[in-house]
């Protein structure tokens, strides 16, 4: 708070006091100033990520949740840095692939450093943003593909995703690639980040099978509870904070008008996701689901992720409440199939994130239906093929799955030999 107000007086001073700034500094001050707010505001979403998953998880597995949550992170900022954020701006190149070297390099000359992205905000500035949101995509997939997958092989998984394949899928819309050149819109990645990591976790959680115990053999499907639904509601709690930075920084400026709207259409669609989750889970289940509705909001801020900036506060009630819809039907539906998703992040990301794409070309006279069904399109089949191609070698290689023991016993215990909650590990197969 002291930081806080000490920074709002030194504001105030630039601002207004006697100095030689120019009214062109102090806007620029401003604009990198909210920049970098949104990069810490997205980087707690990564806290949001962790106690979400060991929430909607068994005990048993906690450790090793967590230990993903923190690992991802690091390799995400890591691959960014040596090659990723080359890789999704790289200047010119074809449209599909271009990669501009490896590291980070100041621009020549202080004037270079300063002056980059339309005079808004900093080179590094632009890469710590872009950078909290590549292990993202990574995230996604380890929730759906919990307490069953060896952690050494989902680790080279994520390394190699969020090095590669998420930044050659950015650069087409995000790089001023092929997509971006037919007006493809997707304002803060319901696509180029949520359903990227989403067809990786379907295709992640279908290889892997269901866990042990989760469908009989006569098909009935049998509930594997999360072991502690407070800490899952400060998961959502804290992503639906984070998401203020996700859609709000994705403004790439601090214009107040697209600002603000931006952070009233992303909270009532997360809103209207969690009335529409209720409504349908209710009536579906006959009794009031708390994971429904969780996700529900969740649904809600995918959906709106796209379109934040251009669809108006009435049509984001409308995206947010049918992706709330979306979420619980696609958990019923994923159970029919037999793809085992622990936390639902199929659901919520893949599902509502291809859902929010497409509500840009329904409620935005800007952009048309074709163009965005051409990008969900063309974004599922390459993620789908190269998790594909990924999950394969990785199981040829070094194997996917831990042993049946291990599953039973918890993977805190099996990968780590380290219990979450000391002298409570329950040893068993549910």
């Amino acid at each position: 708070m002291k930081t806080l107000i000490l920074f709002l007086f030194m504001g105030c001073g630039f601002l207004f006091g006697e100095s030689s700034t120019t009214g062109d500094d102090a806007l620029f001050v401003v604009n990198n100033t909210w920049m970098l707010v949104s990069a810490f505001l997205v980087f707690i979403m990564h806290l949001g990520f962790a106690t979400l998953e060991s929430g909607l998880t068994q005990a048993k597995n906690t450790v090793n949740i967590l230990f993903k949550n923190v690992s991802i992170v690091a390799i995400g900022i890591l691959t960014y840095a040596i090659c990723g954020f080359n890789i999704m701006y790289p200047g010119t190149f074809n449209g599909f692939l271009g990669f501009s070297g490896f590291g980070l390099s100041i621009p020549s000359g202080a004037a270079g450093l300063i002056d980059y992205a339309g005079g808004n905000y900093t080179y590094f500035t632009d890469f710590i943003f872009q950078a909290m949101f590549a292990a993202t995509a990574a995230t996604i997939v380890s929730g759906a593909v919990a307490e069953r997958i060896k952690l050494s092989s989902f680790l080279i998984f994520s390394a190699i995703y969020v090095a590669l394949i998420y930044p050659i899928a950015g650069s087409w819309t995000w790089g001023a690639g092929w997509l971006g050149d037919k007006n493809f819109h997707d304002f803060a990645g319901s696509t180029l980040v949520h359903s990227v990591g989403g067809w990786a976790a379907l295709v992640g959680a279908s290889i892997l099978g269901p866990r042990l115990g989760k469908y009989s053999k006569s098909g009935a499907i049998k509930p594997i509870l999360g072991h502690n639904m407070p800490l899952a509601t400060i998961g959502v709690f804290l992503l639906w904070f984070g998401w203020y930075g996700f859609n709000g920084g994705s403004v790439l400026s601090a214009d107040p008008g697209v600002v603000s709207l931006v952070f009233v259409t992303t909270t009532l669609s997360a809103a209207a996701g969690v009335i529409g989750a209720m409504i349908t889970s209710w009536y579906i289940s006959k009794k009031p689901d708390l994971s429904m509705i969780l996700n529900g909001s969740l649904a809600g801020l995918v959906g709106i992720t796209a379109g934040a900036d251009c669809i108006s506060p009435t049509n984001s009630v409308i995206v947010g409440f049918l992706s709330g819809i979306i979420v619980v039907l696609a958990v019923i539906q994923l159970d029919k199939l037999k793809i085992d998703d622990p936390v639902g992040a199929i659901s919520v990301h893949l599902f509502c994130g291809v859902w929010g794409t497409l509500a840009v070309g329904i409620f935005s006279s800007d952009y048309s239906f074709t163009t965005q069904l051409l990008g969900v399109s063309s974004y599922g089949a390459f993620c789908f093929i190269s998790s594909v191609v990924l999950f394969k070698a990785i199981d040829l290689l070094f194997g996917l799955r831990v042993t049946e023991e291990e599953e039973i016993i918890g993977l805190d215990i099996g990968e780590h030999e380290m219990e979450s909650y000391a002298g409570f590990q329950i040893f068993s197969a549910e």
